[in-house]
Order: C-alpha cells, then structure tokens, then sequence
C-alpha cells in the first residue's frame, strides 16, 4: 500500500511508522490514522519485525483530532460512521510491543494515541494534554480510560477538566512516560528499546505482552489466572528449553521464535 501520511521504514528488526502531516502538526484525520492502522498491522504481520516505533515529528507527535474534518458533524452521523473509533484503535490491537516516540505536541488524540502504545519514550520538549471539554467535547479515543487506569483519578480529571498539559518529567513522575531523554534522540532511543526486545523469543514478548495487559485491564484475581496460564504455555516452547539451556550452560540463547 502507498501511504500519504505516514512514512513506513524498517531498521533490522524493528518497524518504524511516522506521522507525516507537517501542515497540521501531525493532526488525526481518517486518512491518517486509516494509513497508521494498516501500516501498523503490516507490520506486525511481518515476521522479520519485532517491535514497532511510533513517531511524529520533533515539533508534534499529534496535535489530536483535525477538528476542520468533524466541527459540522451532527450526533447521527458520528455514532453511524463510529468516527474515531473506527480506525484509531488499530494500534490498540497490534500484538507486538509498540512504542510511542514523543516529542513536542501530543495533544488531545495525540496523547491518547501515544497511551495505546505499550512504551513512551519522550524528548524533554514533549507535553501530553487532554484538552477536549475546551472545546466542547470529551476524549473519545480511550482518553478517559486509559489515562485514568495509569496516573489514577485526581490528575486525570485535572488533566481533563482544565486541560492541563504534563511536561515529560512530569509524566515520567507520574508513570505515563518510562523515559525521558534530550530533544532530539528519542527516536534513536525507541528504536534501540525495539532492537533489544527483538532479541528475545517472539512468541514470550507476545505472551509477556498479553500478561501485563491483562494485569492493566482486569482485577487482580483474574490478571493472576491468565499470567499462570501463560507461563505455563511458554513450556510448550522451544525457545523457553533454549533459554533455559543457554542460562544453565552460561552461553547466549539462539531463539528461532518456535
């Protein structure tokens, strides 16, 4: 497929996906994240990727929603057309560690772009906000939910009620980001977190993936269950015997994703 508004790169074995709408900051229209989903589920069907970068541009991850594509929109045709949900959850279902490079704006459908990903990494010049009731309307793109689930109640109402934005520190304090780095390397630094989870077994990322997921989604109880289940089933694998083998043998493990 040939994309408009995404640049798709590979370096090893690591995807990389750019929003590329400099005119608009970087602004979520369907075309763009039509073309985001499907690049990111190209690659996670490709077998020579192991993880995937997320990226925008130094000025702007995301600066949310093109309001200019929904301002005349009436209830009928949103709720008919799932607008939002539609095509901006595709990232959401990638099954392969994705990470969101931030710099600059992730703002609005940004940051809630950016909390779909599995890792945040951010140049010191990124700030998250969720500003929507500014301007009439409230996040819709898992915003409320997500946001809430990882800073905890209080800041995100803050956040959503005031629009209060979050410098990276501060969301690194916060959990929302894991690491902050100077402006200007924090793609090399998602790329290089990429490369090095690639060099685990695909299947256990996979596995490991689901497991924290569903710690993040569900109570404890339940999270427990399915983190057992799939440990269990990482010893019909022969990468946990080569693992295991390489460790008690002192040696680095050759995983073949079997």
């Amino acid at each position: 497929m040939t994309y408009e508004t995404v640049l798709v790169a590979t370096q090893g074995p690591v995807g990389i996906i750019t929003l590329n709408r400099p005119e608009a900051l970087n602004a979520l229209n369907h075309q763009i994240t039509s073309e985001l989903s499907h690049a990111a589920a190209a690659f996670d069907a490709d077998g020579d990727i192991g993880a995937i970068v997320i990226t925008g541009s130094d000025k702007a991850f995301a600066a949310g929603a093109d309001i200019k594509e929904i301002k005349d929109k009436t209830f009928a045709e949103v709720y008919e057309e799932q607008l939002i949900t539609a095509t901006w959850e595709g990232v959401s279902r990638v099954r392969k560690p994705t990470i969101a490079a931030v710099s600059g704006h992730a703002i609005g459908g940004g940051c809630e772009l950016a909390l779909m990903c599995d890792i945040i990494v951010a140049s010191q010049t990124a700030r998250f906000a969720l500003p929507e009731t500014t301007i009439g309307i409230i996040p819709g793109a898992g915003g409320t939910q997500r946001l809430t689930r990882i800073v905890g109640k209080a800041v995100a109402m803050d956040m959503i009620l005031t629009g209060r934005a979050l410098s990276a520190a501060e969301a690194q304090a916060l959990g929302l980001v894991s690491r902050v780095v100077p402006a200007g390397t924090h793609v090399a630094e998602a790329v290089a977190i990429a490369a090095q989870i690639s060099t685990s077994s695909r299947p256990v990322v996979r596995l490991a993936k689901e497991a924290v997921t569903q710690a993040y989604e569900t109570h404890l109880q339940e999270g427990l269950y399915v983190e057992r289940r799939l440990l269990y089933a990482t010893f019909a694998l022969e990468d946990r015997r080569e693992g295991m083998n390489a460790f008690a043998e002192k040696r680095r493990p050759t995983f073949r994703g079997l």
